[in-house]
């Protein structure tokens, strides 16, 4: 891999990671387990331009805290009337704004063939966002070790896993579901979450 920089792309792994933990309830563990200065510390190391919207991130988060968040974060992603920004790729892939479409039975099988496994605890669908995210993480994070080990070829399997799973799934519906967060969003803090997930995977897409 040229330029290759296990330093920047754990970073990415990091950032990628702290995207994913911010689309769950938001709560004072954010601030406690101090999500936002390891987010920055990440972003720091990969760009200026994401690291300026981590600052951001971060600070919206103490102004507005988690209490005031929730509602929001219910508004946007919950409802229970209607959801302003169905956090579900099948919602923007598919035909019709519904649930549990092709794509959703698609992305299972990337997931399957990564090795990535459900959380017994997570109550979503495979499909929602974070788990998305979380999935990018993964793909990221072994490629970067396989690099460590000398494997080159467990290496470019992660790379076109993450390739695939970028041009078929969560980089066509990234854009749409960040722009409605943005236009449905009353605090700062999604208006900024959606932002810098929409350019850190916009960047991963172009990796």
């Amino acid at each position: 891999m040229p330029d290759y920089d296990p330093h920047k792309v754990s970073a990415r792994a990091d950032l990628c990671r702290f995207l994913a933990a911010c689309y769950y309830q938001p709560g004072p563990e954010f601030a406690e387990e101090k999500v936002f200065d390891s987010m920055l510390d990440a972003a720091t190391r990969i760009q200026p331009d994401l690291a300026a919207h981590a600052h951001r991130l971060g600070e919206a988060f103490s102004a507005e805290g988690p209490d005031s968040l929730l509602l929001d974060y219910t508004r946007l992603f919950l409802g229970p009337t209607d959801i302003l920004a169905k956090p579900y790729g099948s919602v923007w892939l598919g035909a019709e704004e519904t649930l549990m479409q092709d794509s959703t039975m698609a992305v299972l099988d990337l997931y399957q063939e990564g090795g990535f496994e459900m959380d017994e605890q997570f109550r979503e669908l495979p499909d929602h966002i974070a788990a998305e995210l979380e999935f990018l993480y993964l793909l990221i994070y072994r490629e970067n070790q396989a690099l460590l080990s000398g494997e080159p070829e467990a290496a470019s399997a992660a790379a076109g896993l993450r390739k695939r799973f970028l041009d078929g799934h969560l980089g066509c519906w990234i854009g749409p579901f960040t722009a409605a967060v943005r236009a449905g969003a009353q605090s700062a803090f999604y208006r900024e979450l959606a932002e810098i997930t929409n350019r850190f995977v916009r960047m991963e897409a172009g990796a």
